[in-house]
């Protein structure tokens, strides 16, 4: 039986919850530039879902690859890193 390959896995911070059981996350990472080698700041949204609508606005949550389930969400929220200190 041939093995299904590791699921990817991010971490980044919630910058919407407006929709239902889905969530906006901003995932950052550094990545450094080929000729130059400087380290550079890229930035991406995934969409993901959050089937109990837990996440709130700054939180920092894991999220993992999954099975598409909408146009644009593709990914799911694994769990709560760090709560927000807004309240």
């Amino acid at each position: 039986m041939t093995e299904r390959g590791q699921r990817k896995r991010l971490v980044g911070t919630v910058v919407s919850n407006a929709m239902n059981k889905t969530v906006v996350v901003l995932v950052e990472r550094l990545t450094q530039h080929p000729t130059y080698k400087k380290y550079v700041r890229k930035r991406a949204k995934y969409m993901a879902h959050d089937p109990g609508n837990i996440c709130q606005v700054g939180d920092r949550v894991g999220i993992v690859e999954c099975r598409p389930m909408s146009k644009r969400k593709r990914w799911r929220v694994a769990g709560i890193v760090e709560k927000s200190q807004a309240v």
